[in-house]
């Protein structure tokens, strides 16, 4: 094993960017009418896109059908080397078939294109040579051509597979548009994760599990401390005549014992803020939470239009993951 000094590795990690970048550059000049005639095809489809490839590629073609699935076109993955030992009878006549491959001329690409022609499927070809036996076998060829890997050697798949993945990016996101998928499709398509979670999650879910605190505008404050700290929110709602008119916060109350006043002295309308931050039931919780970090507060009042219902406490944000 050579050494290598640092200056040289960083050389080597910055040549590989640079390499790549250039083959993911050189996929612009291929965008053709071709291109457009994929997105129409797949968009008037009533079936699944099966993407497929063998080695790298087939890698390369799992991650595109994550991407589809995830953005609104249904899709499947199939190895092609599986496809040859029985995986075929997962395609339907309505399907549209991606096969990735650098090289268009590896024997399962030769053996796997004719059944797939007998078939009937539209076939859509990711091809690195274009005079290869896929790129001539294809009803339509996306060119991902690359002028060498970032291998040294000029081997292993590194350019190539990534000009693929962006070529599938490409296509992805230009179904997405045409489809017209909103923030809203992919938060439903994305429910578990906290991606979903800032598009979907609403303060009406989180409030509820929270305590009410509130106390009347002439409650002295021993009733305002208890409040506070039997609700264990760092805050209470001031209301009078069953309408909200301020917040009194734990800081308010060390502010107020600041003050060269009695303590017994004070009541929640002396102590308390006015017009205080309040939010909706129906607001999304990432929005809430970004209202907090701009105001450098912890908790807000909840409100189902005009009546006080609850506190949403930043905890309760960050408990679900959204950050």
């Amino acid at each position: 094993m050579s050494s290598h000094s640092s200056e040289q590795i960083l050389h080597t990690a910055l040549r590989t960017i640079h390499e790549e970048a250039a083959a993911i550059e050189q996929l612009s000049e291929y965008i053709t009418p071709a291109f457009a005639e994929v997105v129409q095809l797949v968009l008037q489809s009533t079936g699944r896109v099966i993407v497929t490839g063998i080695g790298k590629s087939a890698n390369i073609a799992a991650k595109m059908v994550s991407t589809f699935n995830s953005t609104g076109t249904p899709a499947s993955f199939l190895h092609a080397a599986d496809a040859l030992h029985g995986d075929l009878g997962m395609i339907r006549p309505e399907d549209i078939i991606i096969c990735l491959s650098k090289s268009g001329n590896t024997p399962e690409i030769k053996v796997l294109v004719p059944l797939l022609r007998l078939m009937g499927n539209k076939l859509i070809g990711f091809v690195g040579n274009m005079d290869s036996y896929l790129a001539r076998n294809c009803d339509y060829v996306l060119n991902t051509s690359v002028s060498r890997e970032a291998c040294p050697n000029n081997l292993a798949p590194t350019a190539s597979t990534t000009a693929q993945l962006v070529m599938g990016d490409a296509l992805a996101v230009a179904l997405l548009e045409c489809r017209g998928f909103t923030t809203e499709d992919f938060a439903r398509y994305h429910p578990g994760g906290a991606l979903g979670k800032r598009l979907y999650l609403r303060v009406g879910d989180l409030y509820k599990s929270n305590e009410k605190p509130e106390v009347q505008i002439k409650d002295d404050m021993r009733s305002v401390l208890l409040e506070i700290s039997s609700k264990r929110l760092g805050a209470t709602a001031v209301l009078e005549d069953n309408r909200l008119v301020g917040i009194i916060t734990d800081g308010d109350v060390r502010r107020m014992l600041h003050r060269e006043l009695p303590f017994e002295s004070f009541t929640a309308a002396d102590v308390m803020t006015h017009n205080p931050m309040t939010t909706q039931t129906d607001v999304l919780v990432a929005d809430v939470l970004d209202v907090m970090r701009n105001n450098h507060i912890t908790q807000m009042l909840v409100m189902d239009r005009d009546i006080y219902v609850g506190v949403i406490h930043i905890h309760d944000i960050l408990k679900e993951g959204i950050i």
